[in-house]
């Protein structure tokens, strides 16, 4: 919103429509501050915010559900003092409804972003960043508002009891309420909030995001959704108080807002062609995505809620509406330059997908929320469709640095699953015999040991002159033990086999500075496999781990560095997932390997025993604005790491 205000106030335009238009294009970059020009700047809050704003259990967090609780509870005494005998359609059903929508609108949520990903039928191709994931974590609060109205409306109205389950009577009457009085209150109450009083102090909020979600449909000041909820009140209360109110009726039309909604704000195009071909005045009863994202990118045009015949009469329909339909429809290919491959960990990585639960994959994963218990059921059941789905890779992210446009595509196995010996001998050498299989594509192998051990090496102290080596025979763990005894730092081992390995490959004449020896014990610990030997290390000893998993922070006297990873630059779009354990915007040395191959347009593989310059590497990544996490100090200095 501040881009709006800006250009507004120093080009003195006075149409708020243009205003949004030339905030939100390449007109209005010129009125931005300098280190603005070229991003996106979403609004995080209404820029005025009115009364009832806040949702009243904000402060709660994570615990709002127990809003819910009393009502929860009055059911189960209910139940267990009079059995099933005392059974009431409404009363019963109100509770599995509620988890119904949530279910409903998570899968929405994996659906878009797979689509959205796979950039297939794309509406709106801009970034979608961190900021827009935390305004639209609380899509539930509207559930939870309802659910609280519903059993409010339970008590207080005596034909909610005993509603039968089903009269098509009064279902035809909801449908014509919808389609009379709702739709034409809803067009001018919207219009009404895009008026910049109310559009300052409330709607502000749901425009912020210009690249829509599913969920982005309910993301509303409390006030505002206390206005929706009376609105569509108009649709079931009258049948309820007319005496032929149904249950199903009821629950059919809530799945029928939520289904819209969410199928609106999708951002894909999914409305097939022949639909309005075969019945041409669906046109005008039913809208598409790509119809709501104008109002989106636009903000002045298609206010209607779901049928879009208001806006044709009172010509506010936007005129580039077909085109935009038909470009989406059609949608466009999009070949990588980069392609990540992975695979999850253990079972609970599968919610911190891309595609998964969003509020969940914005923050690393050992950032556990106490719901995960419940999820439990959905990562075994996750399991079992990786093994019905097969082994072919899904699109699970698409990034963009630059001109080149990036893809991470996930196989459906987890770490317990690919450790058979047909995998295992299909991934021996990190694709190496892959590559020597297929060497006449022109595809490169990059297994990013090169930086990870760049950034191991700038990870030490400065002045270090001991390390002690703890972990298996890795291909990053020998390359930094090499490196450094290349640059007269003594290396230290107490396995006598990784030595005798080691010493093989340990350039002539340097071969002094490594040892072998089980009392020597530095401040110093580099490796994979530190874990199980903290224990023994000295007091203020700093761990460096090698591989792609984090130590186990097990002493308060030492000092724990991240595994290999820098921070990505500013100009990556659409970053708004955090890679396993790592926080937001860091990415692992292995990954960003990848892309400096692609940055750079170098041609070797980089897998097996070869292995690319390190220094080259790393200066490689500091230029294309990648950056470390730590800055390495003095071991001697006592500055934090």
């Amino acid at each position: 919103m501040r881009c709006f205000l800006q250009c507004k106030q120093s080009m003195q335009i006075k149409c708020y429509r243009r205003a949004y238009q030339l905030a939100w294009s390449g007109e209005g970059a010129a009125c931005l501050p300098l280190g603005q020009r070229g991003k996106t700047l979403p609004i995080t809050m209404a820029t005025r915010p009115g009364p009832l704003t806040e949702w009243p259990w904000q402060w709660m967090g994570d615990y709002k559900y127990l809003v819910l609780a009393p009502a929860a509870m009055h059911t189960a005494h209910r139940l267990a003092t009079k059995g099933w005998g005392d059974f009431d359609p409404a009363y019963t059903f109100m509770l599995p409804t509620l988890l119904l929508r949530m279910i409903h609108n998570q899968i929405w949520i994996s659906l878009s972003r797979y689509q959205t990903a796979r950039r297939k039928h794309l509406i709106v191709d801009r970034s979608l960043d961190f900021e827009q994931v935390d305004r639209e974590r609380s899509w539930d609060d509207q559930i939870i508002l309802n659910g609280l109205l519903f059993y409010l409306g339970y008590a207080i109205i005596p034909n909610f009891r005993l509603m039968p389950v089903w009269r098509t009577n009064g279902a035809l009457i909801t449908i014509l309420l919808h389609m009379g009085p709702v739709e034409f209150l809803y067009y001018w109450f919207h219009r009404a909030l895009h008026h910049h009083f109310l559009y300052s102090r409330y709607h502000s909020h749901h425009h912020a995001s210009i690249v829509t979600e599913p969920i982005t449909s309910v993301i509303h000041p409390f006030a505002e959704h206390l206005a929706y909820f009376l609105l569509f009140s108009i649709s079931v209360l009258p049948p309820i108080f007319m005496g032929c109110g149904s249950v199903l009726a009821g629950v059919l039309y809530i799945t029928y807002i939520d289904f819209m909604n969410n199928m609106g704000h999708c951002n894909f195009e999914l409305m097939p062609k022949w639909m309005f071909q075969t019945f041409p005045p669906l046109k005008y009863l039913i809208y598409t995505p790509s119809f709501h994202s104008l109002h989106h990118t636009q903000f002045r045009t298609n206010y209607s809620l779901f049928m879009p015949f208001y806006d044709y009469i009172y010509n506010t329909t936007d005129s580039s509406s077909d085109e935009l339909y038909e470009r989406s429809l059609k949608g466009t290919e999009e070949t990588p330059d980069i392609v990540h491959l992975t695979h999850m960990t253990s079972l609970k990585s599968m919610y911190h997908l891309r595609i998964g639960i969003a509020s969940i994959s914005s923050k690393p994963c050992n950032d556990s929320v106490w719901y995960m218990w419940m999820l439990w059921p959905v990562a075994w059941l996750s399991m079992v469709l990786a093994w019905i789905y097969g082994s072919s890779a899904f699109v699970v992210e698409r990034l963009k640095l630059k001109k080149f446009n990036m893809q991470i595509w996930a196989l459906p196995r987890y770490n317990f699953q690919v450790m058979d010996s047909s995998t295992a001998e299909q991934l021996n050498g990190s694709g190496e015999l892959f590559a020597k299989k297929y060497p006449r594509l022109r595809v490169r192998l990059i297994d990013g040991s090169g930086l990870a051990t760049a950034v191991v090496l700038n990870s030490i102290p400065f002045g270090t002159k001991q390390v002690f080596l703890c972990g298996s025979n890795s291909k990053v763990t020998h390359a930094t033990a090499i490196a450094l005894c290349q640059r007269g730092v003594q290396v230290i081992l107490n396995q006598e086999k990784e030595y005798g390995m080691l010493k093989l490959r340990v350039p002539e004449g340097r071969a002094i500075y490594l040892k072998f020896s089980n009392d020597e014990t530095p401040q110093i610990w580099i490796g994979d496999s530190i874990d199980d030997a903290q224990g023994r290390a000295p007091k203020g000893t700093i761990f460096i781990p090698t591989s792609q998993f984090p130590l186990k922070k097990a002493r308060k006297d030492c000092t724990y560095l991240s595994n290999p990873a820098m921070k990505i630059p500013e100009t990556m779009q659409n970053v708004h997932t955090c890679e396993n354990w790592l926080p937001r915007r860091v990415m692992s040395a292995w990954r960003i390997a990848g892309i400096l191959h692609a940055l750079e347009g170098w041609e070797m593989h980089e897998c097996g025993d070869d292995m690319m310059n390190i220094e080259k590497t790393w200066s490689a990544a500091i230029k294309h604005g990648f950056k470390p996490l730590t800055k390495p100090c003095s071991l001697n200095s006592g500055t934090d790491l």
